[in-house]
């Protein structure tokens, strides 16, 4: 159900109103405000007006501006009163239905490993152990503990299968007369754009228009652009307006400013209450031993440690995500997310709410993979407690769709389909081919997409894909980049004549050019 314009616009507004109220920003706020009155140019006729020009003036008004931006990019716009509160988290019943049968699998598999190794969810760390960690706290990597009884909890291939089975119970057996020609992995009917439409949400990156990360467009020669490209990029940091940073990633970020912008977009300024939480989030991963910090130290093990990029960045990932594990802001993304945390009852009391509590604290069971989020951007941040937010802001804007079921435009079964129908409309004879040898397309993207691309491109490219999902507040651009490697191998694809003779071809994406990909694909295509 759709708000007419004005009342939506007034629920927003007592929504955001209502969730700055909490915030250290509000309390800033109303300091600096009572400081002001003792400020001779403040008047006492004209006290609303001269508080306001001061709070401008001093730079508060452009920090309250980028709060509400921020609010406005993560939550969705609101639903109709009458909308029940599960249709914010995702609005399709058979969707909502599928995620929760998926989380029953991943807890009985949790369950399941706590039964056969005797393991406890969580337990205190005796006082010896707790010592022992703060010590080598900067130094995990050098741990080798046996974790060849741990296995994860998923994988992506697992989440693929039961993507795969999801069906809308409102056309048996797959009459649904737009769909019925669809014949890649995904069977629901969910809409998604098509090259004209994307062509125009991502017209920034079109060919005349200048790039980071094309070396050689024949409109500008590249270094006038970027000399140009980066004296913008320091106004837009000196005005700090997250929304002009956003807008002005879209075209690609300097390396030099990338850490800076992206915090300003994501609203992160590190603020000394920010690093005291942080550090309370390690006091208690020090106290308390998780079943879940097993599986992130095996995640880091087989994943991060094994890659030529990231395994130097070992010690940090264990601290943000052993961190993260703990953080009960997390819950909060889960009124706009499919998902639902999963409970655990204390012992004895199963089923008895009062004695229930979220596990793992932040509600998200990591699975094989999950570093990669975090791993990409100890490239840019190098302060932990910084590092830290930054990761779990991009987690609950981005990350936490791709391993959900939901009908979002960024959701995964949304970015599948996408990709998918791109393959099917632009590519048909390639999609037929792989199809018919029994290589469908989405069996070897959908792990590129899950994991944004990280640990698949080289680092350069993924910030250049990162910094368009930033200025474009969407995953969208994921599936079109999948879409986009298909394109520029099919070549070599159409002469396989096996899965594997496929993956093969797509094993090694690291010399991969992101921009001129994108741009081939979106404007170069003919449609």
């Amino acid at each position: 159900a759709m708000l007419d314009p004005d009342s939506g616009l007034s629920l927003t507004i007592a929504r955001i109103v209502q969730r700055l109220k909490g915030s250290s920003l509000h309390s800033q706020l109303e300091r600096q405000a009572r400081v002001s009155l003792h400020k001779p140019e403040i008047k006492l006729e004209s006290l609303k007006e001269d508080i306001k020009d001061f709070l401008k003036t001093s730079g508060w008004e452009k920090k309250l501006q980028n709060a509400v931006y921020s609010e406005l990019n993560v939550f969705p716009s609101p639903c109709h009163p009458a909308a029940p509160p599960e249709h914010m988290k995702e609005p399709l019943a058979y969707m909502r239905k599928a995620q929760g049968s998926w989380e029953k699998r991943i807890l009985k598999s949790l369950n399941s490993m706590c039964t056969e190794l005797s393991i406890p969810l969580a337990q205190k760390r005796p006082a010896s152990e707790q010592k022992e960690l703060l010590n080598k706290w900067n130094e995990m990597g050098t741990d080798e503990p046996d974790l060849s009884l741990f296995r994860p909890v998923y994988a992506p291939k697992d989440f693929l299968e039961v993507l795969m089975n999801l069906r809308n119970p409102n056309y048996e057996n797959g009459e649904q007369p737009s769909f019925r020609n669809h014949l890649g992995l995904i069977q629901v009917p969910l809409k998604v754009k098509d090259i004209p439409e994307l062509k125009e949400d991502f017209s920034e990156l079109g060919l005349n228009t200048g790039q980071l990360g094309i070396d050689d467009s024949a409109q500008v020669p590249p270094e006038f652009f970027e000399n140009e490209h980066v004296r913008v990029g320091q106004k837009v940091l000196a005005e700090q307006d997250s929304a002009a940073a956003q807008q002005y990633v879209r075209q690609g970020c300097p390396t030099a400013l990338r850490a800076d912008l992206w915090a300003l977009i994501l609203n992160i300024s590190n603020q000394p209450e920010d690093i005291l939480y942080y550090e309370q989030l390690k006091s208690n991963v020090i106290q308390h031993d998780l079943l879940v910090d097993s599986l992130i130290y095996k995640d880091v093990k087989l994943t991060a440690s094994n890659d030529d990029y990231y395994f130097v960045f070992e010690d940090y990932l264990y601290q943000v995500l052993l961190c993260f594990s703990r953080d009960t802001s997390v819950l909060e993304h889960f009124t706009y997310s499919s998902a639902t945390p999963p409970k655990s009852y204390i012992r004895g009391k199963l089923g008895i709410e009062e004695y229930a509590v979220f596990y793992p604290p932040n509600g998200v069971i990591p699975f094989h993979g999950f570093s990669m989020y975090v791993a990409p951007l100890c490239f840019l941040y190098h302060e932990p407690s910084k590092l830290y937010q930054i990761f779990r802001e991009m987690y609950v804007r981005f990350f936490f769709r791709l391993h959900s079921i939901s009908s979002h435009p960024s959701g995964i079964v949304s970015l599948c389909l996408l990709f998918e129908t791109l393959l099917q409309t632009h590519l048909p004879q390639l999609f037929y081919h792989l199809r018919e040898i029994g290589a469908q397309p989405l069996r070897i993207s959908f792990k590129w997409m899950v994991r944004a691309f990280s640990g698949y491109l080289a680092t350069d490219q993924l910030l250049l894909l990162w910094d368009r999902i930033l200025g474009y507040n969407s995953l969208e651009i994921l599936a079109v980049l999948a879409a986009a490697v298909f394109a520029f191998r099919a070549v070599n694809l159409m002469e396989v004549t096996s899965l594997a003779a496929a993956e093969a071809v797509l094993a090694d994406l690291s010399t991969l050019k992101v921009m001129p990909l994108l741009q081939i694909f979106l404007f170069a295509t003919v449609t």
